[in-house]
């Protein structure tokens, strides 16, 4: 855990969420800013500053397991999943975390 990260405060239960869904190693809850009707962030219990540095096959794994488990959870089919990594990729919380984003279309380029 980093002392100072939000996503560590939330995924221990110093501030309080209400999680979509949780595995063993991670957990899913609405994100605070979303940019569609549902926009969940998916993130590691332990702090992983970026893709860049996550070395574990098996999370990485986990992580887009949860992101299934929590879909298929709310019922929903269509949905786009982001990973911003680094700063210059729009990266503004230094944890690890896919956005899963639902509820209406969406087009390409995305930004």
């Amino acid at each position: 855990m980093s002392e100072n990260c939000i996503f560590c405060k939330i995924a221990n239960g110093e501030i309080p969420s209400q999680f979509v869904y949780e595995s063993k190693n991670t957990v899913v809850f609405n994100d605070i800013n979303p940019q569609a009707p549902t926009h969940l962030l998916v993130v590691p219990k332990v702090h992983v500053e970026s893709l860049r540095e996550l070395s574990d096959p098996a999370l990485m794994a986990e992580l887009l397991e949860s992101v299934k488990a929590a879909a298929e959870k709310l019922g929903i089919k269509d949905y786009r999943t982001v990973i911003n990594t680094g700063r210059d990729a729009g990266q503004e919380v230094f944890h690890l975390h896919i956005h899963v984003m639902a509820g209406r279309e969406f087009g390409w380029p995305a930004g």
